[in-house]
């Protein structure tokens, strides 16, 4: 069987983009950069102004008090430039984090104004890169502080409390950064786990359809070589009595015409079906809807509570390969009534008639108490619809509103 290879692909993120970083939407869904550069969203935009913003803020907050530190008019206004491009230079923070970072530890020390833009960029740099590079470029600003108080010391605060407030706010910004970063990488494996549970069933529910197409094979198998067998059995009879009267010969040829009839009908069924090799039941006899009595009352021997109602009045009757899928419905749903619901009474109704679907209806009420969980839970299912739709018919399964299960399956029944 051809294996879908579209299943590894990963789905595409169907939530509020605009309201995501840059670097979370693409990692989310990276079929949209193209290759490139990350957009920025919507949040960015707003985000970045308000970086812009707050480091302005602070810049003139820091250019408020250069005069306390009666500095040279000329070295003044320096300050205040450098510090106005530093503000600048934020929008760069996304594109250039580490160069940004790195740039600002020189600015930093000869640029008062620029003190709120430079923690902004070590911000950014946690945020977007490893560890590794915010401790290197943080160690030199904290590093730096001691020399920089010194040259320039604060008129209001003392060199020891201003020296550990500034420590102390250059750690909580790395803290800050390396939280927010692993908050993202967070989300991303967990949407990463999300996206391989999802290939992982639907190779599950892909791995189930094609056992449940080898077992119809199997079973298709066996009864087409049983119909041309019977076949060649009365085609044999005729070719060795070629004398019989009239009325044989015409009960062997209706006999040979109607086992042909079938076989095609068989044969029609397992086109496109992959047969696999044979198993070791192997030419048991498959069980039909005139089996389903016998199906109930070994359920109850096991200490079932089975109820069987409107039975078909004619099982016989039923083509084979119809017989063949409510029985295997019905078998199915038994099983998983056993299983996942100890002890509850099942009722199994059937009710179809020539010409009219074949309806089989199987539920059962919740059970009473914990049941532990079965692995594997849910591959019968997948594999009885499938079956259903190669028998042309259809199959729904899904919890009762008591919360109890259902089984409903219709198949075609020709006239």
């Amino acid at each position: 069987m051809k294996t879908d290879t579209t299943l590894q692909e990963p789905v595409a993120f169907t939530g509020r983009r605009w309201w995501l970083p840059s670097a979370v939407a693409d990692e989310l869904d990276p079929d949209t950069s193209g290759g490139g550069r990350p957009r920025r969203t919507a949040r960015d935009w707003i985000v970045d102004f308000l970086c812009f913003l707050l480091a302005v803020l602070l810049g003139l907050a820091a250019a408020s008090s250069l005069d306390a530190e009666h500095l040279p008019r000329g070295f003044s206004l320096v300050d205040q430039v450098i510090g106005a491009l530093a503000c600048a230079a934020l929008w760069l923070r996304r594109r250039w984090p580490l160069a940004l970072a790195v740039a600002m530890v020189p600015v930093g020390l000869v640029s008062n104004t620029a003190g709120g833009a430079g923690v902004l960029a070590l911000f950014t740099l946690t945020v977007h890169r490893p560890l590794r590079y915010g401790a290197w470029v943080g160690g030199a600003q904290l590093a730096l502080l001691p020399l920089y108080y010194w040259l320039r010391p604060d008129p209001d605060l003392s060199y020891p409390a201003v020296l550990a407030f500034a420590v102390l706010l250059t750690m909580s910004v790395m803290g800050w950064g390396m939280f927010v970063r692993s908050k993202r990488q967070l989300m991303l494996s967990l949407r990463d786990r999300a996206r391989r549970a999802e290939t992982e069933a639907r190779l599950r529910a892909e791995q189930a359809q094609r056992l449940a197409r080898e077992a119809i094979a199997r079973e298709m198998h066996d009864v087409l070589a049983h119909r041309l067998t019977l076949l060649s059995v009365h085609a044999g009879a005729l070719e060795f009595r070629p004398d019989a009267p009239r009325e044989e010969v015409a009960r062997a040829a209706g006999v040979i015409r109607e086992s042909a009839h079938e076989a095609l009908q068989d044969l029609r069924e397992i086109i496109g079906v992959l047969r696999a090799g044979d198993s070791d039941d192997a030419g048991r006899p498959q069980p039909t809807l005139a089996a389903l009595d016998a199906l109930v009352a070994e359920s109850r021997e096991a200490g079932m509570t089975v109820v069987l109602t409107g039975q078909v009045t004619d099982p016989a009757a039923v083509p084979a390969s119809v017989g063949r899928t409510a029985f295997r419905i019905a078998q199915e749903a038994l099983t998983n009534a056993r299983k996942h619901a100890p002890g509850a009474e099942v009722a199994v109704t059937i009710t179809g008639a020539p010409g009219r679907d074949l309806a089989v209806h199987v539920r059962n009420p919740p059970p009473e108490g914990e049941v532990p969980h079965v692995p594997g839970s849910g591959q019968g299912l997948i594999g009885l619809t499938e079956r259903a739709a190669l028998a042309g018919g259809t199959l729904r399964h899904g919890p009762t509103p008591e919360g109890g299960f259902e089984v409903r399956a219709l198949l075609p029944w020709p006239a």
